[in-house]
């Protein structure tokens, strides 16, 4: 995602400000994955602020796999001989497309990039539109790893949710993805609407009792331009939420689920190495309409975002111009500093203080100060070989990320 980071000018009274160089220069290059949006939904949900769409009656797959191709022929010179570790297919949802069109991106991802034998390639599905046999083919084409939108196991939420799907469906979407794959992540909601802790934590008990490996826990917001923005349900309070949190990563703890990222719980070997490397300030190829990307270079590091509207997108990017290309621009040298702390501190053990030197080719001198304002407050590890939040800069996580702007 594009940032514009307000920089405070010298002697504004920011004892915390980032002082940066006026350029940087990266030895190595960070890994590499790829991001692959489908657009379409069968019904939007009131809460989504995704770039998603209702489906037409008919998806126009070749269309999309035209300009899909055409996307990625556009982005080659940017990655030329680059490994690739791996695939994320988002929405949307992905579980829309044939098997012959997974099938298909898959091949067509071999062919033009180094991608690694053991990539993780993870594509997302909801329950409403999963069948068995299509996520058989699925893993015949290549996808490891499936992520599916539970939400909620109880039947009256699902319908506040919007969601297509009832419980029952729900547990037999897992069921199928448990016979195709090996690796399954299960996504699911708290502090819903009404929603008390028996509530809350029967859907985690429901989840944990398909020996899930990992777990997506996400706290419902209301985010600008939704439905549940204009129309907003009754919540429960900020207490309540909390301690939904603590008693969730509490349990989880103990079925063997660790909290690794804000949102993110997995047993040992189950993370996502795709999320990680977002976090981490690796690399990814966003293709598709609206996705987002970000490519380092040795002497440079830049965002990039897609046409939003799904059909503008695919008519720009088979036209072979560069216009499907919404944004491209340089991350200044004064941004990396935030843009680098806006990832790490979501990680639980935080990351190496030496990966910020490496990933943004700054010196960690760059940001000293506020480095000591947030380890004074107690909110930042006193560790000088790691960069990771305390307890309590986790649970005022944003407040610390700002000292960084």
């Amino acid at each position: 995602m594009a940032i514009t980071i307000p920089i405070r000018a010298a002697g504004a009274g920011n004892s915390s400000r980032v002082v940066t160089p006026p350029g940087a220069t990266l030895t190595s290059l960070p890994p590499l994955s790829v991001y692959i949006h489908v657009p379409w939904c069968v019904r939007k949900c009131p809460y989504c602020d995704f770039n998603s769409h209702a489906a037409p009656t008919e998806i126009p797959e070749r269309a999309y796999l035209d300009a899909l191709r055409a996307d990625l022929e556009q982005a080659l010179p940017s990655i030329w001989g680059r490994q690739v570790i791996s695939v994320f297919f988002g929405g949307g949802t992905p579980s829309l497309l044939s098997a012959a069109a997974m099938d298909e991106i898959l091949a067509m991802l071999r062919a033009y990039l180094n991608l690694w034998p053991d990539a993780e390639i993870t594509m997302e599905a909801n329950p409403g539109t999963a069948e068995a046999g299509r996520f058989r083919d699925y893993a015949a084409s290549g996808v490891n790893r499936l992520s599916l939108g539970i939400q909620s196991f109880d039947d009256v939420q699902l319908k506040k949710l919007g969601r297509i799907h009832d419980a029952d469906q729900a547990r037999a979407a897992i069921e199928m993805a448990q016979r195709a794959v090996s690796r399954i992540n299960l996504d699911l909601m708290f502090a819903l609407p009404g929603q008390d802790m028996a509530a809350c934590m029967l859907d985690v008990e429901q989840a944990l009792s398909f020996g899930t490996e990992h777990l997506s826990m996400y706290h419902l917001t209301l985010e600008p331009n939704t439905v549940f923005a204009k129309y907003p349900p009754e919540l429960p309070d900020d207490d309540t939420s909390a301690a939904m949190q603590d008693a969730v990563e509490a349990r989880l703890a103990a079925a063997g689920l660790q909290r690794y990222e804000v949102s993110a719980y997995a047993k040992l070997g189950a993370r996502s190495r795709h999320n990680l490397n977002y976090w981490e300030f690796g690399d990814y190829l966003g293709l598709g309409p609206g996705a987002h990307g970000k490519l380092s270079f040795h002497d440079r590091i830049v965002r990039e975002a897609r046409l939003r509207s799904p059909d503008t997108w695919m008519a720009a990017a088979v036209a072979c111009d560069g216009s499907h290309i919404a944004e491209s621009r340089q991350v200044g040298p004064d941004e990396l500093p935030f843009e680098f702390m806006l990832n790490a501190l979501r990680l639980k053990e935080g990351v190496s203080a030496a990966s910020f030197e490496e990933r943004t080719g700054l010196s960690l001198a760059a940001m000293s100060r506020p480095l000591q304002a947030a380890s004074a407050k107690g909110l930042l590890d006193a560790d000088p070989t790691r960069l990771r939040a305390t307890a309590l800069g986790w649970r005022f996580l944003n407040d610390l990320q700002e000292m960084f702007l």
